[in-house]
C-alpha cells in the first residue's frame, strides 16, 4: 500500500474511531436522561444557575465556614504543642512570605505588617485595609492559632485576601511561628 493511502486510511480509520465514541457518548447521555424520573424541570433552574456563575462566580461560590476562633484543630492532626520550632529555619522559610509581609512595624505590603503579631487581634493593623472576613473573625493570633492558619488560611478564614496556599509542612509552620516570635532575629 502506498504512503499517501496509508495517511488516508489512518485519517478514516480515526474518523470512524471518533464517530464510534460520539455514538456512544450520545447513547450514553440518551440513556442517562430516560433514567432521570423528572428530571426535566431542574434543566431550566440548573441552565440558569450556570448562567449566574459565569455572570458571577463570587455568587455562585457556596459560603465557606469559618472556623470557630477558639478552634485550632488542624487539618494534618498535628499540635503545635508537639513540636519545636526552630527560628533559624523560620527565616529561610519566611523569605516566600515577604513578597508580601514585613516584620517592622507599619510597614505594610500587599498584606499587614507581622510585627507582633502573637498576641494581637485579627484585623487590627494600623493603616492596612482587612477583608471584612479577616476583621470581623475574631480571631486573637495565638502561635496554636496561627499554626492553624498557615496550614489552610482560607479553611480558617474563608474570604480572606489572603491569597496563600498554606504551609503543608507542621515542622515548616512552627518553624515560622519561632522566627515571627523572635522578631524577626
Amino acid at each position: 500500500m502506498s504512503r499517501e493511502r496509508a495517511h488516508i486510511v489512518g485519517e478514516k480509520g480515526i474518523c470512524m474511531m471518533k464517530g464510534r465514541i460520539l455514538v456512544a457518548v450520545a447513547f450514553a447521555g440518551a440513556t442517562l436522561s430516560a433514567c432521570s424520573g423528572g428530571e426535566e424541570e431542574a434543566a431550566p433552574a440548573a441552565t440558569e444557575a450556570a448562567a449566574t456563575a459565569a455572570a458571577d462566580p463570587a455568587a455562585a461560590a457556596p459560603a465557606a465556614t469559618a472556623v470557630a476562633a477558639d478552634n485550632t484543630d488542624t487539618i494534618d492532626g498535628v499540635a503545635f504543642a508537639s513540636l519545636t520550632g526552630d527560628a533559624a529555619k523560620g527565616k529561610t522559610i519566611f523569605l516566600q512570605c515577604q513578597a508580601c509581609h514585613a516584620l517592622e512595624p507599619g510597614v505594610n505590603k500587599i498584606g499587614p505588617s507581622l510585627a507582633g503579631i502573637i498576641g494581637r487581634a485579627a484585623g487590627s493593623v494600623e493603616g492596612y485595609s482587612y477583608s471584612p472576613a479577616n476583621k470581623n473573625s475574631g480571631i486573637t493570633w495565638s502561635p496554636e492559632k496561627m499554626f492553624q492558619y498557615l496550614e489552610n488560611p482560607q479553611r480558617v478564614i474563608p474570604g480572606t485576601k489572603m491569597a496563600f496556599g498554606g504551609l503543608a509542612s507542621a515542622q515548616d509552620r512552627a518553624d515560622v511561628i519561632a522566627y515571627l516570635q523572635s522578631g524577626g532575629n
